[in-house]
């Protein structure tokens, strides 16, 4: 039968089991790409494995997050990173290079391999016809070590694309108009998989825009097929002699389908705060603006900024807007100076900062309490700007300038000029000397870690009793992000790597009270019960690591996202939902869960029997396959491995 191009992509990658959707699948990972601030765990886990080098080539360590040196923790991380990429056989590129997701698309990115990141935005490397997978750093590690990637098989969603984007609307708005269909958690356990005439519409970093964003729906990943303008983006950077065409079969079936008209589309945008708060443009314009950001992993291309540049020229923007720069790589700010539109946006009243992650982390540029700040980021959670009391909507570059020369939302279309959107040059070939390749076995021998007090050795974690009592010390709505449980922020984020130093903040926005009353019982343990969604958004696997340090043993929700669901187990932790979600009514804060004969009863089946205050019985369900038991009964991924390994 033909196949789509998301089955032959795995295929060409699977290691055992069934391409059936919902079984599990264990994929050989080709590539791996690390940021910093979750790539520093990584680096300790592979340590705490005892791995002399890596499998996976090329694997490659960014630093892009931990930007801001207000201290010496980013500044002692990077030197920590760059001893263990070389002790390892890793590729480091430094701070400046730019956001690991862009930089990894110009510098390494090859269609048809698959690609395993700590960054849940990995998936922007579908653009180009990669299988790519964000994952919790325990597993990218494994991966690394020369273990499969373990996930369910997705369903794939075909989304066709027909027609051509109309003036003033652009990516941005088609990820949108698909997460307004979609929501937050729509796409779970699916791969979105674009096809049509309507791609000719999208350049390769347009459609990053989309394959960046898939994420935000829950997606396991998106794919693009590998085509002429795939070979036009790799020519651009001296490396068209590693393309090669990849398509879906003519008349293959999906398991979905879905169409998008793009002639049909208008400016959109995300209120806030989440991602699928989508609303036209012109229903909130005239709301005044305090800040426009443009840059980050959902608008990275060149044409995002001289776009930009574009409508502002011989202009100037609101005096009571911030028009804040992000370039997102070294090469796109080297074009933008090089053609002008550097120059257009700073005389416009722009403000400009290094290429990185910045304010899409909450590492600078946070807006002012309650004011509107209009970002062409991939999510607006709460307080995820580093402003805990943040109103940010999301939207494209052209909605974002136009607004900030007005000082109010405003749609484009609106706007006395007429629409360009600005190609990026034919030579867009990356500066070589600014990467560090792997060393050579023999070196990489001699060198020692730069470990700090930023940076201590892993704790080991003891597995779970096989009968649990203990307290719901937490209780949450829907839609529960990773930003909730473990904050970013210039704040939290350098401490990342120190579990004990960020255990303190762990749900302090939802419940300050939670860390103290986790350290006051101790290795009694507790549970957090949680509605639809739960661990939704970024991969940070010490959303997981650090609760069960706290003594976190399981989770019950309605729904759990994918990617914290498979960080849970890794650390020894118990995913559950509930069989009937009407339960979740029966579960309040204080009171007492008792599992007994747990290893019995996740062997015999899906489903977990628990009785609540020791009167009254619920039913909860569990998804774990034999492998996941072995690991949580083991008390996570690196005692499972090292007792296999005998190390």
């Amino acid at each position: 039968m033909p196949d789509s191009l998301s089955h032959k992509l795995i295929a060409a990658h699977l290691v055992s089991g069934k391409m059936t959707p919902g079984g599990e699948i264990a994929l050989k990972m080709d590539q791996a790409l690390l940021q910093d601030v979750l790539g520093t765990l990584v680096m300790l886990e592979l340590d705490a494995m005892g791995i002399e080098r890596v499998h996976t080539s090329p694997s490659v360590q960014y630093i892009d997050h931990t930007l801001i040196q207000q201290d010496n923790f980013n500044a002692d991380a990077h030197l920590f990173l760059k001893s263990a990429c070389e002790r390892l056989g890793i590729w480091y590129s430094g701070p400046g290079n730019g956001i690991s997701h862009p930089v990894h698309m110009e510098r390494f990115g090859k269609p048809g391999d698959s690609l395993v990141g700590c960054d849940s935005h990995t998936t922007s490397a579908g653009a180009l016809g990669m299988l790519a997978i964000g994952a919790g750093g325990i597993e990218v590690a494994m991966a690394m070590a020369g273990e499969p990637l373990f996930l369910a098989m997705p369903k794939v969603i075909g989304v066709r694309l027909t027609g051509e984007l109309p003036d003033w609307v652009s990516a941005k708005d088609v990820v949108l108009e698909l997460l307004r269909r979609y929501g937050v958690s729509g796409a779970k356990n699916c791969i979105l998989e674009y096809y049509g005439p309507g791609l000719a519409a999208l350049d390769a970093m347009d459609r990053h825009v989309l394959a960046n964003m898939g994420t935000e729906m829950g997606a396991t990943t998106s794919v693009f097929p590998s085509d002429d303008t795939t070979l036009e983006f790799m020519r651009a950077r001296g490396r068209e002699s590693e393309w090669q065409p990849l398509a879906a079969d003519p008349g293959c079936q999906y398991d979905q389908d879905e169409h998008i008209d793009l002639y049909k589309l208008e400016p959109l945008i995300a209120l806030p705060s989440s991602p699928d708060k989508v609303v036209l443009v012109s229903d909130v314009a005239g709301e005044p603006i305090y800040q426009a950001y443009i840059g980050s992993s959902g608008n990275p291309g060149y044409s995002d900024f001289a776009v930009v540049a574009d409508i502002v020229r011989g202009r100037t923007i609101s005096p009571n807007v911030s028009l804040d720069i992000n370039p997102s790589t070294r090469q796109v700010l080297s074009a933008l100076i090089d053609e002008g539109h550097m120059a257009t946006l700073i005389k416009a009243g722009a403000r400009l900062h290094q290429p990185g992650c910045n304010g899409c982390i909450g590492m600078g540029q946070a807006p002012a309490t309650g004011r509107n700040s209009l970002r062409t980021v991939p999510r607006n959670f709460p307080g995820r700007s580093g402003t805990l009391e943040d109103s940010v909507f999301l939207c494209s570059p052209e909605t974002a300038a136009a607004s900030a020369l007005y000082g109010v939302i405003t749609d484009p279309r609106t706007l006395e000029r007429a629409h360009h959107r600005p190609k990026e040059p034919k030579n867009m070939k990356p500066d070589e000397h600014m990467f560090f390749p792997p060393l050579a076995l023999e070196k990489a021998r001699r060198i020692k870690l730069l470990a700090t007090d930023n940076t201590p050795p892993l704790a080991v974690l003891k597995p779970l009793p096989d009968s649990i009592c203990a307290p719901i010390l937490l209780k949450l709505g829907d839609n529960i992000s990773t930003d909730d449980i473990m904050p970013a922020g210039a704040r939290v984020l350098p401490i990342w790597s120190n579990i004990d130093a960020s255990a303190k903040h762990t749900f302090e926005t939802v419940d300050p009270g939670y860390a103290t009353r986790a350290r006051t019982q101790g290795e009694a343990g507790h549970i957090i019960v949680a509605g639809d969604n739960y661990g939704q958004g970024s991969s940070r696997e010490n959303a997981a690591l650090v609760p069960r340090a706290l003594g976190l043993q399981v989770v019950i929700a309605k729904s759990i996202a994918r990617i914290h669901w498979q960080n849970l187990p890794c650390f020894g932790v118990l995913p559950l939902t509930l069989d009937n979600p009407k339960d979740l009514d029966l579960l309040q804060q204080g009171d007492v869960i008792r599992i007994d004969h747990l290893r019995d009863q996740l062997a015999a089946g899906t489903c977990i029997t628990a009785t609540i205050n020791e009167h009254q019985t619920i039913t909860l369900t569990h998804e774990l396959s034999a492998r996941q038991q072995a690991i949580f009964s083991s008390g996570g991924v690196i005692n499972w491995l090292s007792r296999r390994t005998g190390s």
